[in-house]
């Protein structure tokens, strides 16, 4: 019985794939890091509680930046308000969220549209997809676009990479995609790959 559930334990484990941040092999590693992304917004107030209560992520920075005083001595305010949020790794993957204190505040997002060349869409991959949506869907300042469900990705020799996949635009109409990984990531050392349905 015991040599049986080892078995099933190995087996499943080896199904499973790679769904976990990890570093690549010390023979592929190059002198670069991505290390933060970060998004210019109208309002850090209104842009925060997606990224800090919606998807959990920690802030480690939150400063004011750009004051002092001028050649004659004068106070001068902050020009910039920076917040920084990371989720599991303390040097990569970071969001950064800045608001130009010094500059008038942009007209709020009227119409929200998937992005075209020169924008961006940020992936976040959230292993509670399921029990975390309910509370992202009901975040004021965001407009969810697809709710969770479950597509499939072409992946190497035939295979799929299958994702539970959803999306909401932020505040400042910024596409972010919040997807479950549920097999193998692109790139990854699968132990075993996800066949391809017929």
């Amino acid at each position: 019985m015991k040599k049986f559930l080892f078995s099933a334990l190995v087996l499943l484990v080896a199904t499973i794939g790679v769904t976990n941040a990890q570093p690549v092999a010390d023979n592929e590693k190059i002198p670069v890091d991505v290390r933060r992304t970060t998004l210019v917004v109208r309002d850090i107030e209104k842009s925060l509680p997606l990224y800090r209560d919606g998807l959990g992520l920690k802030v480690v920075y939150d400063q004011l930046i750009g004051g002092g005083k001028d050649k004659d001595g004068k106070v001068t305010p902050p020009t910039i308000r920076l917040v920084l949020l990371r989720a599991n790794d303390q040097f990569i993957g970071a969001i950064g969220l800045m608001q130009r204190l010094n500059q008038p505040m942009v007209p709020p997002v009227t119409e929200f549209k998937r992005p075209n060349a020169g924008g961006m869409i940020m992936v976040i991959n959230a292993k509670d997809l399921e029990e975390r949506w309910p509370k992202i869907k009901a975040l004021p300042n965001i407009k969810v676009d697809t709710e969770p469900y479950r597509i499939e990705y072409p992946g190497p020799n035939n295979t799929v990479i299958p994702v539970l996949f959803s999306s909401v635009f932020d505040n400042d109409g910024n596409f972010i995609e919040i997807n479950k990984l549920l097999g193998t990531a692109a790139g990854a050392t699968a132990t075993a790959a996800t066949p391809e349905k017929k």
